[in-house]
Formats: structure tokens, sequence, C-alpha cells
């Protein structure tokens, strides 16, 4: 099953299609508990999606492929920061580069969707308390990443956390291929059996020292190497069995000053 949200004037709706199907259908309730899948069916065409998910918060995980440590040792623990909410974006929404920013590059990722509240968990319950897994790119400014203290800005700028389309629920995390391609280009190529630290144990050290409740979402690193976003460009990330999130590029507009 695939979970969706989708705008409706300046409402986002819940919905849930199946991965053969045209069209949606849309949900009541709560996802993760009592809920109720209408009988309308709204067709997919011409929906304007938005993130799939409105998460409390967005973890990340930083160096998790060897192809992305370049000289660095490989972290004993997963190596986690945050992200806020509001630098969430959808399919189909501009990455805006913020002004003064520098460089600023695409980070495909494999996001995992809580779908249990999971503290002090084992690896065995981390597993089974996993919701459904979607396309992310945990967009980075290099040059704050690499001259501030604190990441605050170089990963949490607005539209810096783009995810979906949807979450696919039928999905096992041990082997899921992500490809990033930039105008077509394919930048990055991996699968989760790569990960340094596995999606059970990333959510399990996690769950250790922090509450992950439902619809929290873990952005579980990217492969390779990475390259800067320029204006105009449209970054693509698919992940197997989800589909491909598409946003393009553009430079932040401010108003002129006041004179």
């Amino acid at each position: 099953m695939r979970w969706l949200r989708y705008w409706q004037g300046d409402t986002l709706r819940t919905a849930v299609m199946e991965a053969s199907q045209d069209y949606v259908r849309p949900v009541s309730g709560d996802p993760f508990g009592e809920h109720r899948v209408s009988d309308e069916r709204v067709p997919l065409a011409g929906l304007r999606l938005g993130p799939p998910i409105a998460p409390s918060k967005i973890v990340a995980v930083a160096l998790n492929y060897r192809s992305h440590l370049s000289d660095r040792d490989e972290p004993g623990n997963p190596e986690l920061f945050l992200k806020p909410p509001s630098a969430l974006a959808g399919d189909g929404d501009a990455i805006v580069l913020p002004a003064g920013a520098g460089r600023v590059d695409y980070e495909g990722e494999v996001v995992v969707v809580i779908g249990r509240r999971l503290r002090h968990a084992t690896e065995a319950e981390a597993l089974s308390a996993i919701f459904g897994y979607t396309c992310g790119n945990d967009v980075s400014a290099r040059d704050w990443q690499n001259g501030d203290k604190q990441w605050w800005r170089a990963k949490g700028a607005d539209t810096f956390a783009p995810i979906g389309p949807w979450i696919e629920t039928d999905l096992a995390p041990s082997d899921i291929s992500l490809r990033t391609l930039v105008d077509g280009e394919e930048r990055q190529a991996a699968t989760t059996a790569q990960l340094i630290h596995s999606i059970p144990k990333v959510l399990a050290f996690a769950s250790a020292v922090m509450t992950l409740e439902p619809g929290d979402i873990v952005f579980t690193g990217t492969p390779g190497t990475t390259q800067p976003l320029l204006p105009g460009q449209m970054v693509e990330v698919e992940v197997g069995g989800v589909g491909r999130l598409r946003n393009s590029v553009t430079g932040e507009h401010r108003a002129p000053p006041v004179q």
C-alpha cells in the first residue's frame, strides 16, 4: 500500500493507493491508528502532492556508506543529527538555494517512516515498528556545514528535506536500491545492503536516547560523492519499490531593500 498527501485547495488530504492504480482514495482518521479509507476515487494525474507525512522530528545519519567516507574513519556508532520539520518539501516542490549559502549539494537517501512509538528498542522491535519507506534528499549547504560549528542552517534551511512522492509500506530494508539523477544523469547509485549501520541498528541506537514517534522520519545516509546544485536543474531521487522524487532547483528571491 502507498500512502500520500495531496493538496485540495489549502488543505493537505491523506490518501492511499495500490501501486498499479491511477487513482487515490482519501483517508480520514489516524494513519497509525483508527482510520477509514473512502470509496471516493480521485485521479492521481494532475494532483499536487505534498510531503507524504508530517513528522514531529527528522533524524538523519551522516557517513553511513563507505563510499561517502573519503579519508574519514568508519564511525563506530551511527552519527545522527536533526533537521527541522520546516525544511520539508514535497514531490514537485522547488529546492530553494538560500542567498549567501555558497555551495549546496544533493544527497539522495532512503527514508524510513516510523509507525509505532520506539523507546529503548531492540533491533527486532525497531524493524517491526517501521511503517514504510520513501525517497528523500538531504540537501546540504557545504560552505555553512564546513564553516559553522553547528549544522542548523547547513542542513535545516527551508526546502532542504524533500521527501516523497509517497510512502511504500511493503518493502524489506536489507537491500533497497537508491539512485540520484541530475538533469537525467545518474550521480549516485547504491543499495541499503551497503550501509555501514543497518536501518534496524540506526533506529534502535536513536531510540536509546530519544523517543521516536509515529510519523517521525529517518534519513539513512547518502552514498558516494555529491556535487553542487545549480538553479534551473532537476534533481531526482529514485528508491526501488517506491518511485522517484522530483524537485527543481531555484535561487532565493528576495525583495529589494527599502530605500
